[in-house]
């Protein structure tokens, strides 16, 4: 990395279930161990509208998908952009930032019941300011998905439905489709153990670290 005077930015995506916490965790250390100086972070944000979309998710409060993407958009560009610890200052300050979430989390949640295009164009402004130097989709079978969230929780989330997680990965694919992101997504097989989608994981970004 010598010479480059800016991080990247890196985005594990992929349906509830589908390990995202974990492998990132596993990136950082990596990342870490090869003197890259990073962060981790998450969508929605721990600032308070984060907190308000992170309470509709679990369903202690009820609100339209359409109200609700559009607290995702708004907590994103605040993510993005405030000037204490956003994203985009960070990476051009030469940080390199993962998140479990970038702006395809309000396809995964929401797409089902809103319009595509709406979705496109509300989450539009945070594409064009920062895209991910590589995203990470990682890619898991529903039903595998499911019995990672039983083990992993106490509770399960108000769309971790088998019909509903085979659509957020549909149109996950779809939002790639669109957004002309192939170049820069990578689909990998995350039903394996951990190390091995570690791995795998480490293998679509590394050309990135010289």
């Amino acid at each position: 990395m010598s010479g480059q005077t800016t991080g990247r930015f890196l985005a594990l995506e992929g349906i509830d279930g589908s390990g995202k916490s974990t492998q990132l965790q596993l990136l950082l250390e990596r990342l870490r161990a090869r003197g890259v100086e990073c962060r981790g972070t998450r969508e929605p944000s721990d600032g308070p509208v984060g907190a308000m979309v992170r309470q509709i998710l679990t369903g202690r409060v009820t609100a339209d998908h359409r109200v609700i993407a559009g607290l995702f958009a708004a907590d994103r560009l605040d993510h993005l952009v405030n000037r204490r610890d956003g994203i985009l200052e960070q990476v051009r300050s030469g940080v390199t930032v993962v998140t479990d979430r970038y702006y395809f989390s309000s396809y995964a949640y929401h797409s089902v019941d809103v319009d595509m295009d709406w979705v496109i164009d509300s989450n539009r402004l945070s594409a064009e300011l920062l895209r991910p130097d590589a995203t990470i989709f990682l890619d898991v079978p529903v039903r595998r998905a499911l019995e990672r969230i039983g083990q992993n929780r106490s509770h399960t989330e108000l769309f971790e439905k088998e019909d509903r997680l085979t659509a957020t990965r549909e149109k996950y694919l779809e939002a790639f489709e669109r957004l002309r992101d192939k170049e820069t997504v990578a689909v990998i097989d995350a039903g394996g153990d951990v190390e091995t989608v570690a791995e795998r994981v480490w293998a679509a970004v590394s050309h990135l670290f010289p």
